[in-house]
């Protein structure tokens, strides 16, 4: 089996209302991109990764007007993928949707939101951020996509994740941009502990385990992990509690802080325009699933040489979104 997590930078731009691909020369939310050279790039990238299940994350946006799993859908249909059944969860109010697209000769999907260990994910859970003793009422502005995925006679608890610290809106000083950073690393770092807690019922009662998406945080990767002593990444994968997830990845870069390390994401920093690269996207697995034989990739347009030698695939990588697929496959 193959399994994929990607972000695909404002997807959603890409349609109408009705779900139709806009597919003209107007320009898509990418910088210099049009929406037909997005969509074009995006379907050529779906090809290439040919997975049986892709965990989209910043997926078409779903409301009363719009239907983001049939958009997906038809997406699925103009480029002829395995992969043309799209589940979503719990709506978010972002149009940054998180969908599961999976090839339904392969497997089963259905959306399976739980109480186990902490609090429906479209719900609040109440946790002291400030360290004043009194809870603050916390909530994902994208609730995580639960899954039950069946695939033969073998089921897995799927969880799709798009972990963001806001940006500091409406601050005017230095100070102000730091303490309104501070209190929403505070409170990304609360959705991991309620994740995490998610995920260790999951494990006590014996399931298969796969988390996958976008965490926007990772070992090393910015100065608030020294004031708070721990990534998101960490606490998700287990911090040496209980039964651990596996990322390769994930493990690379809590072991080496010095030297090269993978990257997921690639971003042009302003005021020159440099780029920088950033370990973002993740598929945790249980010990479980990593004992099928699990083997994980980036199709990195730089680092991974298949990528690299294939030009049109480098190219359409660089195109489609700022960040790029992971893939890991098994044996299921």
């Amino acid at each position: 089996m193959k399994l994929a997590t990607y972000n695909v930078e404002w997807f959603s731009n890409l349609f109408d209302n009705d779900g139709q691909l806009y597919d003209d020369d107007r320009w898509s939310g990418r910088r210099d991109v049009t929406r037909a050279a997005q969509t074009a790039a995006l379907g050529h990238v779906f090809k290439a990764m040919d997975a049986d299940g892709i965990m989209v994350i910043e997926g078409p946006d779903s409301h009363a007007r719009r239907d983001g799993a049939a958009a997906l859908e038809g997406f699925a249909a103009r480029f002829g993928l395995r992969a043309r059944r799209a589940i979503i969860g719990f709506v978010n109010h972002t149009q940054q949707e998180i969908l599961f697209l999976y090839d339904p000769d392969m497997m089963s999907a259905e959306h399976a939101p739980s109480t186990l260990g902490a609090p429906q994910f479209d719900d609040t859970i109440d946790m002291d951020l400030d360290s004043d003793d009194l809870p603050d009422g916390v909530r994902w502005s994208k609730p995580p996509l639960e899954l039950l995925v069946t695939s033969q006679d073998k089921a897995f608890r799927v969880i799709g994740v798009h972990a963001k610290s806001k940006a500091p809106h409406g601050a005017r000083t230095k100070d102000e941009v730091m303490r309104i950073s501070i209190a929403n690393r505070r409170k990304q770092l609360a959705q991991c502990i309620w994740l995490r807690r998610r995920i260790e019922a999951h494990l006590a009662a014996g399931d298969a385990m796969i988390v996958m998406g976008d965490f926007n945080d990772g070992p090393g990767l910015d100065e608030f992990e020294k004031l708070f002593g721990r990534s998101g990444v960490e606490i998700v994968l287990g911090e040496g509690h209980g039964e651990q997830l596996y990322d390769p990845h994930a493990e690379m870069a809590l072991s080496r802080r010095l030297g090269a390390l993978p990257a997921t994401a690639r971003f042009k920093l302003p005021p020159h325009g440099r780029y920088l690269s950033a370990l973002l996207d993740y598929i945790m697995v249980s010990q479980s699933v990593r004992d099928m034989g699990a083997d994980w990739t980036i199709l990195h347009p730089f680092d991974h040489p298949a990528c690299f030698a294939d030009k049109p695939l480098m190219e359409a990588l660089l195109t489609a979104s700022d960040h790029f697929p992971v893939v890991m496959t098994f044996d299921a």
